[in-house]
């Protein structure tokens, strides 16, 4: 399933200067909030805001867990999917424009650079952030209450994972690719387990 967000949402300022390693009261450098201004007003509308997503069983197992379309020993993933009945896979993009803008403002200088990729990794979030309320909204009216994500390469949930992941959300659909290392292209790009607890959905 193919879930769309209607609008970009804000952008969260304090956020995108976590990411640029800024204190939240924005940046003391000198240049630095008007080089941010000029790399936000570029990354106006670059945002794909699409997230693909499947809903599978969850078995618990001795420091693993069955999740039908794969099995992974990770005791970490089973702690936090301790108690679920199911789990939400999902995989978020905010793009390959954002990646095009990365590589655009990194010609430019380093500074901005950094500055578009620290965006671009705002936006990944706040894309995730908004599926999960949709999500949370879904399950509430099933009785469900939903799990913190859970990520390949969180704790001991080995990032060889992403292939199973991979293949079962069929991520090119919306135009996510692993590539060397298992990294995804576009490099914004986020897949999760989100732990259902409750009565089934």
């Amino acid at each position: 399933m193919i879930w769309h967000m209607e609008a970009e949402p804000p952008f969260n300022l304090d956020e995108i200067r976590r990411y640029m390693r800024l204190g939240p009261g924005g940046g003391n450098m000198q240049g630095v909030e008007t080089l941010l201004r000029e790399c936000l007003a570029d990354a106006c509308g670059l945002m794909k805001r699409e997230v693909c997503y499947a809903v599978y069983p969850v078995h618990a197992e001795e420091g693993g867990v069955d999740l039908t379309f794969a099995r992974v020993r990770s005791y970490d993933l089973a702690r936090a999917l301790s108690g679920c009945g199911q789990a939400v896979l999902f995989a978020a993009t905010a793009g390959f424009a954002f990646d095009a803008a990365i590589a655009r403002a990194q010609a430019l200088s380093e500074a901005r650079g950094l500055v578009m990729h620290a965006i671009g990794a705002e936006r990944v979030e706040a894309l995730c952030d908004a599926f999960c309320g949709f999500i949370q909204q879904t399950a509430a009216c099933r009785g469900l209450t939903l799990r913190p994500r859970f990520s390949p390469g969180y704790g001991d949930l080995p990032l060889s994972f992403q292939t199973a992941v991979a293949g079962a959300l069929e991520m090119e659909k919306i135009g996510i690719v692993l590539g060397e290392g298992l990294l995804m292209r576009p490099s914004k790009s986020v897949t999760a387990l989100i732990g259902l607890a409750g009565k089934d959905m």
